[in-house]
Parts: structure tokens; C-alpha cells; sequence
């Protein structure tokens, strides 16, 4: 995980989960997913935690999809996708895992969000159960700008924490929201000067709590929400089988191309 995520565990068990990919603005490319989900695993499992906090180095939490996947995609070149369909991870399939597997940590996630969260780096962050912001933060559904739906439990997360329209329109348009427009629209907690100094000393201060009484209420919001519920099955299921619909046909390489090319777009309506 070093290259891409650093976990420290300080002696209060509060662990510091850092996205590393700095010059990339920690974009999601496969050996980034794969450390989010080694890192998730690990901490489901680490023994005496008492809350993490999630954030990202350099200038953003998480700009999204790495570009050099969208080009080997246009490109048509292999191994630019995986298979989404399989369930590899309960419910989930491995890219949702890394949105939805905060959530099946048993103890408080709070990230600390900056600069971007695009995309699957927005996806990331709604898995936290709490999000710390900056108020010039941008934040975007921003799928459809590649062609795409959002596809790593985003439809999930989104429908505990987002009124059903604004979900709606801002996966429709993937409309660039501020920091304090996210707060307003549910996407975010709260916006502070400083998310990261805030998110760790709120974690110093759960860390003083009753770790059963965080554990068990962890498991009665995630309960309350069904974000882990029986109804999630079937639409992160509908999530993977529509992203392998769109992936690779003519309608989604032009969105592709055209954001590339920096021109408008020609879509064919019969592939729509």
C-alpha cells in the first residue's frame, strides 16, 4: 500500500489513512483501488481501533478516475477494465468495496476532504461517516461527464444522505458543487478552515469515548440507513450491470473523446 496509501495507528488507536498519490491528485487508478481495499481489510480487522480519519495528500482528496485508464479506454487497449459484475466482496463488487467498505469498518471514518473529490473520489469520501470540508472544496458526480454512472456505491450512499432530486440532478448534469453548497445539499458535514486538524481532533476525542458504545452505534446508523441492508444488493448490482452496458460502446467513447479533444461531442442517439 505504500506507494499509493499510508496507514500510521497512533497509541490511541486512531488510525491516519492517507491517500499518497499526490502528483496525480490521488486519482484512482487499479494499484489505488487495490490499497483502499487492502487498507479498508486491514482495518475491519485491526484490533484496539477507535476511529479513522481519511484524507488526501497534496492538493486534493481525490480528483477520480486516473486518465491514463480513460486513454487506454479510448485507445481500446486491453486490460483498461476490470469486470464489475462479480460480487467479490459481499454485496459489493471490488471497486464499490472501496466506496461502501468504510462503512463495514466498525468504527467512526471521518475524512477530511480538500481541493477535489470527482467521481469515485467523491464516492470514497460518502463512505466516511463523516465528511469534514473546505468551503472552496469542488465536488462532482462527474460520471456522466466520461459516459458513465457512478458506480462505485454511489447510487447507495447518496440515498441515506442526499433529498432524491438533488441526488438525481447532480448525477444527471455532474455539476461542480462547492464545499458549502455540499454541506447544504447533505454531501458534506460541515465546512472548516482546517478539515484535517478538525478531523483529527475529533478522532483524539472519540478515541475517549466508550469504544463499545461507538461500535454499536456504528451498527445501528449503518442499520438505519440500509446502506448494508438486503435493498442494497440489488442496486449495487444494477450499478455494475449499467456501467458494463455503457463501457466501451460508441456513445461513452465519444464522451470520452470529446472531453480529450476538448470539443463538443456527436452522440448517436441509436446507441442511446
Amino acid at each position: 500500500m505504500n506507494d499509493r496509501v499510508r496507514i500510521t495507528i497512533d497509541d490511541h488507536g486512531v488510525a491516519d489513512v492517507a491517500l499518497v498519490r499526490s502528483d496525480k491528485m490521488n486519482a484512482l487508478d487499479f494499484a489505488m483501488f487495490d490499497a483502499l481495499s487492502a487498507a479498508i481489510t486491514r482495518l475491519k480487522a485491526e484490533p484496539g481501533l477507535r476511529a479513522v480519519v481519511l484524507h488526501g495528500e497534496g492538493k486534493a482528496f481525490c480528483a477520480g478516475l486516473d486518465m491514463g485508464r480513460m486513454a487506454k479506454l479510448n485507445n481500446g487497449e486491453p486490460g483498461a477494465t476490470r469486470d464489475l459484475r462479480p460480487r467479490t466482496h459481499g454485496i459489493a463488487n471490488s471497486a464499490q468495496y472501496v466506496g461502501l467498505g468504510w462503512r463495514e469498518i466498525p468504527v467512526p471514518v471521518i475524512a477530511a476532504v480538500h481541493g477535489v473529490a470527482f467521481g469515485g473520489g467523491l464516492q470514497v469520501a460518502l463512505g466516511a461517516d463523516i465528511r469534514l470540508v473546505t468551503a472552496d472544496l469542488k465536488m462532482s458526480v462527474m460520471e456522466i461527464k466520461w459516459g458513465l454512472v457512478p458506480d462505485m456505491a454511489g447510487v447507495v450512499l447518496m440515498r441515506g444522505l442526499v433529498r432524491d432530486d438533488h441526488a438525481r440532478e447532480l448525477t444527471y448534469t455532474g455539476r461542480i458543487v462547492s464545499g458549502t453548497e455540499a454541506v447544504a445539499l447533505g454531501l458534506a458535514t460541515r465546512v472548516c478552515a482546517d478539515p484535517l486538524a478538525e478531523a483529527r481532533a475529533m478522532a483524539q476525542a472519540l478515541a475517549q469515548r466508550s469504544p463499545s458504545a461507538l461500535r454499536a452505534d456504528k451498527r445501528l446508523m449503518n442499520a438505519s440507513s440500509q446502506v448494508l441492508a438486503d435493498s442494497a444488493r440489488a442496486l449495487l448490482q444494477a450499478e455494475s450491470d449499467e456501467q458494463v452496458a455503457l463501457m466501451g460502446q460508441p456513445n461513452q467513447l465519444e464522451a470520452v473523446r470529446a472531453n480529450m479533444e476538448q470539443r463538443p461531442p456527436v452522440f448517436s442517439t441509436a446507441q442511446a
